[in-house]
């Protein structure tokens, strides 16, 4: 069954789950369904750095058995990082087909300023579905406007549009008629750039 599944890595808020979950399925057309927790991250933090390493949260991610259909994203609300970075909001083996956000850095209260739960939701999605194309096997993309385009900061995930460019919807509607998603004289039909500009209306 073509599936994502979303799994806190730590105490998300199911809110925050159900309100991605629910968006996501419209996105992608198909199931989500949200897993139990993971134990908590201790073994990805690093303590001089004060943040968690994504790429041993990816590693504990792929030790959850998948079927050959399904995709997982760990959900986190720490603040993680790689090696070379300074932080990263997000990060996927498209090999193993799984992927970890995390939600720190993507609210407001993060940089002294009030909250704002639209904007909140906004960045989650865009970060999510970012991500979980690199599981389709799309990589970062040069259009800054492409929901694939690389965030190296909060202002560019908030520029970048809710969107695929052109180039990048070909390659992910491909693969989706490679996996047996959707028949290619279906292309024309598939409603993955109507859902997300409806649901980033709506946000």
């Amino acid at each position: 069954m073509n599936r994502i599944r979303l799994i806190p890595v730590d105490n998300t808020e199911a809110g925050v789950l159900e309100n991605l979950r629910e968006d996501l399925a419209a996105a992608f057309e198909c199931e989500v369904v949200v897993d139990p927790p993971l134990e908590p991250p201790d073994y990805a933090h690093n303590s001089k750095r004060q943040q968690y390493l994504s790429t041993a949260i990816l590693s504990r991610l792929q030790k959850v058995p998948l079927d050959k259909a399904e995709r997982l994203l760990g959900i986190v609300d720490l603040d993680l990082y790689i090696p070379d970075m300074n932080f990263v909001f997000g990060e996927a083996d498209t090999e193993e087909r799984v992927a970890v956000i995390s939600l720190c850095r993507l609210r407001q209260e993060y940089y002294g300023l009030p909250p704002d739960d639209r904007l909140f939701g906004l960045r989650t999605l865009k970060e999510a579905v970012h991500e979980l194309g690199h599981t389709y096997g799309l990589e970062h993309c040069p259009e800054p406007r492409c929901i694939m385009y690389f965030s190296s900061t909060i202002e560019d995930t908030d520029e970048k549009g809710p969107l695929f460019c052109e180039q990048c919807f070909k390659q992910l509607t491909e693969h989706k008629e490679r996996g047996g998603w959707v028949e290619p004289e279906e292309r024309s039909g598939w409603g993955l750039l109507t859902a997300l500009r409806e649901i980033f209306k709506r946000r």
